[in-house]
Order: C-alpha cells, then sequence, then structure tokens
C-alpha cells in the first residue's frame, strides 16, 4: 500500500513538473512574439469552412493589423474595424475571444495562462504543447501549439471549437517599430466607405 502511495505521488509530482514546464515554453513563446514595439509576420489559417486565408499580420501586446485578399482588419485592444474589399464597407464591433481567434493567429498569447491544462512533448527540433480547456463552454477547446525549442518562434497552431478544428501556419516573422496609429481604422484613407457600426 505504501509503495502504491509513493508511486502515485511521484506520478502525480511528474505530471505537476510537466505543466510547469509547457506553461515556461509558452511564457517564453508568449515573450518572443509580444515585444513592446511589435513584429510581423505572413499566416495561413486552413479549416473545412473557409478552406484557406492567407496574409500577413502586425502585432503589438494585444493589438493588431492583419490584411489578406478579402478584408483588412485593424484591432487597437477594444474596438475591431474589418474592412471587407469585395462590398467596400467597414463592420465595427467589440469582438469576443471566438472572432479575435478566427482573425488573429497570436491570440493564443493571451488566453493561455487561464482555465487551461498543458502538456508537452519535442517532435524533432520543435515544442508540441498542448492544451485542453477546463470549461466544456470555452469557445476554444483544444490546442496544440508548435514552436522551434531554440528561438521559441511559433510555426503553427491547432485549435479545436466545438468539433471542428483549424490550423493556422506562421512564416517569416520578424520584430518591427509599430505604430499604434496603424491597429486604428482611419476612415481618412476609405473617403468612400460604407462604415456600419455593430457595438
Amino acid at each position: 500500500m505504501k509503495k502504491i502511495s509513493l508511486i502515485l505521488i511521484s506520478m502525480l509530482m511528474c505530471n505537476i513538473m510537466i505543466a510547469q514546464t509547457a506553461k515556461s515554453v509558452l511564457d517564453k513563446i508568449a515573450a518572443t512574439i509580444s515585444s513592446r514595439t511589435g513584429v510581423t509576420a505572413n499566416f495561413k489559417i486552413s479549416n473545412v469552412q473557409n478552406g484557406g486565408i492567407s496574409g500577413t499580420i502586425s502585432v503589438k501586446g494585444k493589438k493588431f493589423y492583419a490584411t489578406t485578399s478579402q478584408a483588412n482588419v485593424w484591432f487597437d485592444g477594444k474596438t475591431q474595424w474589418t474592412y471587407m474589399k469585395n462590398n467596400n464597407e467597414v463592420n465595427v464591433n467589440t469582438p469576443g475571444e471566438n472572432e479575435l481567434q478566427a482573425i488573429n493567429p497570436y491570440n493564443f498569447i493571451n488566453i493561455y495562462k487561464s482555465g487551461f491544462t498543458y502538456s508537452m512533448k519535442t517532435t524533432g527540433s520543435n515544442y508540441e504543447v498542448h492544451l485542453k480547456a477546463t470549461n466544456s463552454k470555452r469557445s476554444i477547446q483544444e490546442m496544440y501549439i508548435y514552436a522551434n525549442k531554440t528561438t521559441y518562434v511559433p510555426s503553427q497552431i491547432k485549435m479545436r471549437q466545438g468539433n471542428k478544428w483549424s490550423t493556422i501556419s506562421i512564416s517569416g516573422l520578424k520584430r518591427s517599430a509599430l505604430n499604434d496609429n496603424m491597429f486604428r481604422f482611419n476612415p481618412k484613407s476609405y473617403p468612400n466607405v460604407e462604415i456600419i457600426d455593430l457595438r
């Protein structure tokens, strides 16, 4: 009985250490991409619903600006402006976690810190961190984050919302000095656009 208790305690301690290690890797990934001055990267989001969307993204803290062939999206940390190129209109809203994750591949750096359990393994030159939501009502139920073991730069994020998976591939990450004005829609740059306020 004493032996079984020791084995169970050892297993529990091992699981805690793995979770702490995975959390520290996530912290280092987040630090790599949450530069105070900002970062830019190329991305491609693939899922069953939209096939594939690719573009570029600039991130500074919680703010981001993303551009694809279909739309430009600005987010200043509170308000989101989405310019739909095919109908020349801008939708303005205050997005939730689900909406942010759909367009910002780096949103995980703001949500992983609470409400998830962690596990981790290495695959080649990458860490593979697996996150599972502790609340079944959370919009993102599961994530896999792949990042280089040396640089902590993420290359791919897989996430499950309900029973649907999306894959985000990331490349060409570089630090840039980004002005805060970049993350807010400027109506002077789009004089004939129709603005639809959904807040």
